[in-house]
């Protein structure tokens, strides 16, 4: 017993798959084309010469031949194909670049294997913290499929532009734009793992159309307009901060050292307050911005 899912028409996208048409060389058909044009001028010689029934036998079947294989005559230049259809039924893609022929009621509808090479425009994209961000990115691409580029997408050419945009914020969404701390991939520190990423998401993306991806790079990647000011003091600051941060430990250290060094060879019997007095002074002198000024004490710590 049919059910109307049974009747129902299947909403499934039909797969194409690419596969070699059978095509004959366009030279040879040349000769066939030569010999329909000798017995065509041969039948028109008979004729004008009165010889009714001969010529009028060759004539016909010269004209007809003529005009039957030039119908099937078409040229594929090198990195260029033809897919080849009978009344809209697929029947192979032809890649043998030259003269080639196919019977003339066999449709061929040419396209381009060469490398194709697009730049996006800049996108604003919000980064992983939030930030508004430009992103533009350079795709190589070329057709490996001429099936499923010609009839499982409406356009691949624009399939593959919004294909890009959107494997663009996908990336761009995924990572923060900056990381002073180094601990985290990102846009600006990491563009050739985030370039890497960015192919392997837009190849999943376009290999439904017979697209293959050979190279993805980022070309420009900037705050956007209306934060980068206030982002730029903000990567300031947050510089300004990491590097006294480094300069702390490192004078802890050397202060460190050196009490150490002074005790342990004896040049000196420090007390707690006089640590603590130089201390202070190396600190000033190994933290200041600027040059110290030495400043000669002709009396003691207690005086």
């Amino acid at each position: 017993m049919n059910t109307n899912k049974d009747l129902a028409p299947s909403s499934a996208l039909s797969l194409s798959s690419e596969r070699l048409a059978r095509t004959s060389s366009g030279y040879v058909m040349l000769l066939v084309l030569l010999a329909f044009l000798a017995a065509l001028a041969a039948g028109v010689a008979l004729l004008v010469n009165h010889n009714i029934a001969l010529g009028a036998a060759l004539t016909p079947v010269g004209a007809i031949g003529v005009l039957f294989v030039l119908a099937g005559f078409y040229l594929l230049q090198p990195n260029q194909a033809a897919a080849i259809l009978l009344f809209g039924a697929y029947k192979g893609t032809d890649r043998t670049h030259g003269l080639r022929w196919v019977l003339p009621w066999l449709t061929r509808t040419k396209i381009s294997t060469r490398i194709h090479n697009i730049t996006s425009d800049k996108i604003k994209v919000n980064d992983l913290r939030g930030n508004p961000v430009e992103i533009a990115t350079n795709v190589v691409w070329r057709v490996t499929d001429t099936a499923q580029a010609l009839f499982d997408v409406a356009n691949y050419m624009e399939f593959v532009e919004i294909q890009i945009e959107s494997a663009v914020r996908s990336i761009g969404a995924k990572y923060p734009y900056d990381d002073l701390e180094h601990k985290e991939v990102t846009l600006r520190g990491d563009a050739e793992v985030v370039s890497e990423e960015l192919e392997r998401e837009l190849q999943d993306r376009v290999s439904r159309a017979g697209i293959t991806v050979d190279e993805c790079r980022l070309t420009h990647l900037a705050y956007a307009q209306e934060i980068a000011q206030a982002m730029l003091r903000r990567q300031q600051a947050e510089a300004v901060i990491a590097a006294r941060q480094k300069i702390v430990i490192g004078a802890v250290s050397m202060v460190e050292n050196a009490i150490q060094l002074l005790s342990e060879k004896g040049v000196v019997d420090l007390d707690d307050e006089r640590k603590a007095a130089m201390v202070s002074n190396l600190m000033v002198v190994l933290c200041s911005e600027h040059s110290t000024q030495p400043v000669v004490n002709t009396g003691t710590l207690y005086q």
